[in-house]
C-alpha cells in the first residue's frame, strides 16, 4: 500500500473490531482464502516497564522515515483483568504521538486472557492487515517474561528490551525469552548501569543459528535508534538468505490453525450445555460430536 493511497484508518478500524469478537467460522469467512502478501513482521517484548512503547514510538518514526512510501502497522497488547476481561489500552494513550503520521495505522488490543503475553485472536488481527497491504506489522507484547517465547512464532524478527534495572528478571529470560531473541536491546541507556547489563549480556548470548545476537542501547532521547533499524533489516536480509519462504508459511499456519482450534474447543464448551457432565471419556465424546457439528 503506497502512500499515494492514504489509510482508511476507520475502515480498516472496523474490521478489526468486526474479526476480533467474531466467532471462528466468520473469522475463516473473512481471511480463510486470503492470498494477501505477507507483511514484514516485527514482534517487540520485554519486562513491563522496560520502555517498550517510547521505543517503538522512535522505531515506528525511523522506519516510515526511512521509505517515504512505506506503510506500517503496529499492533500493541495490553493485559485485561482477569475478573472483566477488559483492560486499560495504555499503550495507546502512549503512542498517541505518533497515531498521526502518514503511513502508519496503530491499535491496543486486549490479551483477552491469554497468558503468552500475546491475545487469541492476534494472527487474524495481523493476516487481516495484511489484506489492506501494509509493509511491515509491528507487535508489541504485554511483557510477562518467560512465557512470551510464542510471539517468536509469529513474527520475522523479535526484539527483546531489558532495562539496565533489570537484575533477577534477566536470570529469569535467559532460560525463556532471551534463548528466542534476535536483537536485543538495553533501554534507558543513559541511566546508570546499562554499560554493565550490555557487557553480561554480550557475555550471555553469543551466537544463535550461526549468528551474533546484537546488542544494542538505546535511550527515550532517541539515541540508538537508526542502529537498531538498521540492525532489524540486517537480520531481515539474513532471515530470507536463510529461511525458505515456505517453512516460514508453514510454521505460521500451524500456529494459526492451534489458535483457531482452541477458540471453537472454548466457544463450544461456553455455548453447549451437557457436554461437561458425566465422565469424562463422556464430555470429550460429546465435545468432538459438537466441534463436527461446525
Amino acid at each position: 500500500m503506497s502512500r499515494q493511497t492514504p489509510l482508511n484508518r476507520r475502515q480498516i478500524s472496523r474490521e478489526l473490531t468486526r474479526i476480533a469478537n467474531a466467532p471462528v467460522c466468520e473469522v475463516l469467512d473473512t481471511i480463510g482464502d486470503s492470498q494477501a502478501p505477507a507483511a514484514f513482521r516485527i514482534g517487540v517484548t520485554g519486562p513491563p516497564g522496560g520502555g517498550k512503547s517510547t521505543l517503538i514510538n522512535a522505531l515506528v518514526k525511523e522506519r516510515l522515515g526511512e521509505a517515504s512510501d512505506s506503510t506500517l502497522a503496529v499492533l500493541a497488547i495490553d493485559p485485561s483483568s482477569p475478573v472483566t476481561g477488559g483492560a486499560i489500552l495504555g499503550d495507546r494513550i502512549r503512542m498517541d504521538a505518533i497515531a498521526d503520521l502518514p503511513g502508519l495505522y496503530l491499535r491496543s488490543l486486549s490479551s483477552r486472557g491469554a497468558r503468552n503475553g500475546l491475545c487469541d485472536n492476534v494472527v487474524d488481527l495481523m493476516t487481516l492487515l495484511e489484506t489492506h497491504g501494509f509493509d511491515e506489522i509491528v507487535l508489541e507484547t504485554v511483557g510477562v517474561g518467560q512465557s512470551e517465547v510464542a510471539a517468536h512464532e509469529v513474527v520475522d524478527t523479535l526484539v527483546v528490551i531489558v532495562p539496565p534495572d533489570a537484575g533477577d528478571s534477566v536470570q529469569t529470560m535467559k532460560s525463556g525469552i532471551l534463548e528466542m531473541a534476535d536483537i536485543v536491546v538495553v533501554t534507558k541507556a543513559d541511566q546508570p548501569g546499562a554499560q554493565r547489563m550490555t557487557s553480561d549480556l554480550v557475555a550471555v548470548l553469543g551466537k544463535r543459528d550461526g549468528r551474533d545476537v546484537p546488542v544494542l542501547q538505546t535511550d527515550a532521547a532517541g539515541a540508538g535508534i537508526a542502529a537498531l533499524s538498521a540492525a532489524i533489516d540486517t537480520h531481515r536480509a539474513w532471515v530470507t538468505q536463510n529461511h525458505p519462504e515456505a517453512l516460514t508459511r508453514e510454521s505460521r499456519r500451524r500456529y494459526h490453525l492451534q489458535a483457531l482450534i482452541e477458540r471453537q474447543v472454548q466457544d463450544t464448551l461456553k455455548s453447549k450445555e451437557g457436554i461437561l457432565s458425566g465422565t469424562l471419556n463422556t464430555s470429550y465424546d460429546r465435545l468432538l460430536a459438537a466441534l463436527r457439528a461446525y
